[in-house]
């Protein structure tokens, strides 16, 4: 599609009611420290062809410019949340979110041209998901989900974790 000469990503919410952004100009490198540098280049030259929020399911849909579509589930983009809460200030600075599997997104918030705000119904809104960062979570979801169930293994916490109270 394109708007005034540049082409758009369809934000397309429960209602069916749709946002349009602008697509990003220059591509930015994601969040991927420890990767390969032509993985990481190959997920920041990644673009959105569409975003919609589906509600019922607990999946953000993904579709990107290469062909590649994603449903990533609410509780694996809250546990991975690209923000300073979740990942800390450096390596080994993470905190393993408990208790997510019943948390919703409330709404898609677009920044700049980059990049989407995620609002999730227990007051995390922090996080910046990059279009290479969805990429990467799309791309990665197995491995990076057996790492979650793995973790909380080691710990001797049962899936699903106990769900945690709302923030007011």
């Amino acid at each position: 599609r394109l708007v005034l000469g540049l082409p758009t990503i369809q934000f397309e919410r429960l209602r069916g009611d749709q946002r349009r952004l602008p697509m990003p100009g220059p591509k930015r490198q994601t969040d991927a420290q420890f990767q390969p540098q032509h993985v990481v280049e190959r997920w920041a030259a990644r673009t959105p062809t569409a975003i919609k929020l589906r509600r019922q399911s607990r999946v953000l849909d993904v579709a990107f410019d290469d062909g590649q579509r994603f449903e990533l589930p609410f509780e694996y983009l809250r546990v991975y949340s690209p923000s300073a809460e979740v990942r800390g200030h450096g390596p080994g600075q993470e905190t393993l979110q408990l208790g997510k599997h019943e948390v919703q997104v409330a709404r898609v918030d677009p920044i700049g041209n980059y990049a989407v705000r995620l609002v999730f119904n227990d007051g995390h809104d922090s996080g910046l998901y990059t279009w290479g960062y969805l990429y990467e979570l799309g791309e990665t979801r197995a491995a990076k989900w057996q790492h979650y169930l793995d973790r909380l293994q080691q710990l001797g916490i049962p899936y699903p974790t106990q769900v945690s109270h709302r923030k007011a």
